[in-house]
């Protein structure tokens, strides 16, 4: 009987140390979305008029940076008649009846359209609803499409982007959400990402997969994402026998998390521990051999690493998912 004890407690712990190598150290890829998208297609035309942004307040607490919740967020607001506004840095941006600004955010999808913001990510960056949208002169109304949420509500897409407000912008004409973690930005009336006059944070389609490999003249190779930021990772988190961030509120959004990238989007990086998890708050973050990674809100053009070393905690990314540049641990 004790042999028999022990065998089986043996096995019993062989067994619980393979499902845990098996939750982070394996080569599957990014987990897919289990979101329902509509294929893009005209909205309706119907000429509205409405407030064009709802009810959502600017003190909400999510991290402006976004991702994918678990809840649906915030429902979508009517726009009624999109119209073209001039604006002194951006130059053209595509707005609501009411004049507010719309953008764009990086981690959605144009091909097939899809949006990767709900939950507390939905309430700081309402979805623009697709019903009672009509194209003011100069919009392109083929480019105007809708997408289908979570919640089964329907989005509205342009040039193939989910549109969204921002909960900060608070009258006609602001744009203060646009460059927020590097990853929103104001919607030009194609449909593209509005361009700054000083070229912040508005570089147009990126060019770069969504994540790939950078030879830095004094750290060597490092991870970028597709906009060419530096991506890091924190000290403090936890990488197995599952990743656990230990950045959160004022933390995070000082230090943005990057939102899942399919490892077919990416050029470089390690394939073994590629995988995305769900966060404390819901949303979902991206690893790299099952370690957390960020970018910084302290750089501000690509190329810069002024967040590598910083508290001793935070560093650049090696195509591995190691440090780069951090004392032997």
């Amino acid at each position: 009987m004790k042999t028999t004890w022990r065998s089986a407690s043996l096995a019993a712990s062989a067994v619980a140390v393979l499902a845990l190598t098996t939750a982070c150290g394996s080569e599957s890829g990014t987990s897919a979305s289990s979101q329902n998208v509509g294929a893009t297609a005209p909205a309706g035309g119907i000429a509205g008029v409405g407030s064009g942004y709802g009810s959502v307040g600017a003190g909400a607490s999510a991290s402006a940076t976004g991702g994918t919740g678990t809840g649906t967020g915030a429902q979508a607001t009517g726009a009624g008649e999109l119209a073209i506004s001039a604006n002194g840095q951006l130059g053209k941006i595509l707005t609501d009846s009411a004049g507010k600004t719309l953008y764009r955010f990086d981690a959605d999808t144009a091909e097939p359209p899809k949006s990767n913001c709900d939950g507390d990510c939905a309430t700081t960056w309402p979805p623009v609803s697709a019903d009672d949208i009509s194209a003011g002169d100069g919009i392109d109304k083929s480019l105007l499409g809708e997408v289908t949420r979570t919640d089964g509500s329907k989005q509205l897409t342009v040039g193939g982007w989910p549109a969204y407000y921002y909960a900060k912008d608070a009258k006609a004409g602001d744009t203060t959400g646009q460059g927020v973690g590097n990853k929103w930005f104001a919607l030009a009336p194609d449909g593209k990402k509005a361009k700054s006059a000083s070229g912040s944070g508005s570089a147009s389609e990126a060019s770069l997969p969504g994540l790939s490999v950078r030879k830095d003249a004094n750290l060597g190779e490092i991870v970028v994402d597709k906009n060419g930021m530096t991506v890091y990772r924190f000290l403090k988190d936890k990488a197995w026998p599952e990743p656990v961030s230990n950045c959160n509120g004022a933390c995070l959004e000082k230090w943005p998390a990057v939102a899942p990238v399919e490892f077919n989007e990416t050029e470089g990086i390690q394939k073994k521990g590629y995988m995305n998890f769900t966060r404390g708050d819901g949303t979902k973050q991206q690893t790299i051999n099952c370690s957390p990674i960020y970018t910084f809100s302290g750089d501000k053009a690509p190329g810069d690493i002024n967040g590598q070393g910083v508290g001793g905690t935070w560093y650049a990314v090696a195509p591995n998912g190691k440090l780069v540049g951090a004392p032997a641990q």
